[in-house]
């Protein structure tokens, strides 16, 4: 039976896949790619593959080695543009090098496959920063991007923003639980997401007629399940398909939070005594709620992260999906669930006082740039702007992201 280093090392993945159905027509649009290690050992199934492939630090690696597969298979069977392949990754193996022998095929996908990158909320509490380095990457190419498994975590509603998926995968289990208030809940907030982004609502896990209808009511208009085919090789003859629109999205952004906002709202100048009371209402709105948001914030310096404001974000931290507060100085960790980052002096986002607010139904954002004054530290003045305008919240917001350092992984024996 061979072990984690020897599947990995010669590469012995099977990719199988599962048929994509417009629930309208009934025709295939296209096709998931999932992995299997060798077939009637331990590792077969994916959980117990990267569960194994973590423990012996080669989890990015495995992850290459699926997608390649994955790649090489369509190819192969002569998917085109035309056809719709969805693959799962992990955004944090974008931090590791291709090997060099997958590198041929992934650029054969680049240029030949219309692939659509499937990614999970958990990953921007881990790496905020390679999701959107990945997300980009993916984009690039003129891929798409899927967001797995909505409404399994209230932490996806809330972090749906960031993605900014082409696809919303509605979990599974939503279909099992349709009179469920958490159901209603998720399924306007996807609705919410996708009638002003343009994006697609595919369903997961439908192994009845009866769950068509239900998944068509939730506002999918794509599906997949046991009801149109278990995973499995391809089909020899492919089907024609039309490939799934991508959302309309900007270029990429180096501005500063304070910057992206200035540019659209008014700026308008006040003392860090007023900003301070403006700063506790947002912060207030991160701490209630059945759908807690993401806070964000930026505090300049360390000794602005006092002890008060400490307790106050590790309270928010309890219960909000995310919580991160950067400054010159912070620790990774400058306080309980609270993610942390230092900001060199020399840094543009150092002089600004931000507090940053995202969630499925809610979003603000207020902006600030100190002006250098001397004299008493209440009295500081500062340029500030104020938006509850989603696009320029989510904007700023992704501005502050880029400066989070991933979570160090601790892996177990190999």
């Amino acid at each position: 039976m061979p072990d984690i280093h020897e599947v990995l090392d010669r590469r012995l993945i099977t990719p199988v896949f599962q048929p994509l159905v417009d629930l309208t027509f009934g025709r295939v649009l296209g096709f998931e790619a999932l992995s299997r290690g060798p077939a009637g050992t331990p590792l077969e199934m994916p959980t117990a593959l990267f569960a194994a492939a973590r423990a012996a630090g080669r989890e990015a690696e495995l992850d290459w080695i699926c997608r390649a597969a994955a790649y090489r298979v369509a190819l192969r069977a002569g998917f085109g543009p035309e056809l719709n392949l969805f693959v799962n990754m992990e955004p944090t193996a974008w931090r590791a090098d291709c090997p060099a022998d997958l590198a041929p095929i992934v650029a054969q996908a680049r240029h030949r496959l219309r692939v659509v990158t499937e990614m999970t909320e958990r990953v921007i509490a881990h790496d905020p920063a390679a999701l959107l380095a990945a997300t980009a990457s993916c984009r690039e190419s003129g891929w798409g991007v899927a967001l797995d498994d909505v409404g399994a975590d209230p932490m996806s509603l809330a972090l749906m923003p960031f993605v900014h998926p082409d696809v919303v995968k509605l979990d599974m289990q939503l279909l099992r639980a349709p009179d469920d208030p958490n159901t209603a809940r998720v399924v306007a907030a996807v609705a919410a997401y996708a009638e002003s982004s343009g994006a697609i609502v595919l369903a997961e896990g439908i192994e009845t007629i009866e769950q068509v209808a239900v998944a068509r009511s939730m506002g999918a208009t794509v599906g997949q399940g046991f009801w149109f085919g278990v995973p499995g090789p391809l089909p020899a003859d492919l089907p024609y398909a039309s490939a799934l629109p991508n959302v309309p999205r900007s270029t990429g952004d180096a501005r500063t939070p304070f910057q992206v906002v200035a540019a659209e709202r008014p700026v308008t100048r006040t003392s860090k005594a007023q900003l301070m009371s403006m700063s506790r209402h947002l912060e207030a709105l991160a701490g209630d709620g059945p759908e807690p948001p993401v806070l964000l914030a930026c505090f300049q310096d360390a000794r602005h992260f006092t002890p008060a404001t400490a307790t106050r974000f590790t309270r928010i931290a309890a219960h909000s999906p995310f919580v991160a507060a950067v400054g010159s100085g912070l620790s990774d960790e400058p306080a309980p669930g609270v993610r942390g980052a230092h900001l060199d002096a020399a840094d543009t986002m150092h002089g600004e006082w931000n507090v940053i607010v995202v969630g499925p139904h809610r979003a603000a954002a207020l902006v600030a740039r100190d002006l250098g004054d001397d004299g008493p530290d209440r009295s500081r003045r500062f340029d500030f702007a104020l938006t509850h305008d989603r696009r320029l919240v989510v904007a700023a917001a992704r501005s502050l992201l880029r400066c989070l350092a991933p979570v160090p992984v601790l892996s177990g024996p190999g």
